[in-house]
């Protein structure tokens, strides 16, 4: 089944994070890499890389670097909204 992304455009903080997590988790795809396989290398666990890529909490700016890091992505990336 192919999923196709779809921009959210924020108004409120959850939706900030919502649409976060979800840049982040469509490059992750787009690189063919998995939610394992990117904890892993980031060095973070992956229950919160899973909250990450759901909005569901507001991260650190740290993991949010080991991240992009890992995916050689800019910060920026994952604020295009």
């Amino acid at each position: 089944m192919f999923l196709e992304f779809r921009r959210v455009k924020p108004n409120k903080e959850d939706d900030y994070l919502r649409a976060l997590g979800a840049n982040i988790r469509q490059i992750r795809k787009t690189k063919s890499i998995t939610m394992e396989g990117l904890a892993n290398d980031a060095d973070i666990e992956y229950r919160q890389l899973g909250r990450i890529e759901r909005g569901e909490i507001n991260t650190s700016v740290i993991s949010l670097l080991k991240i992009a890091n890992v995916l050689k992505v800019s910060l920026v990336d994952f604020f295009t909204f």
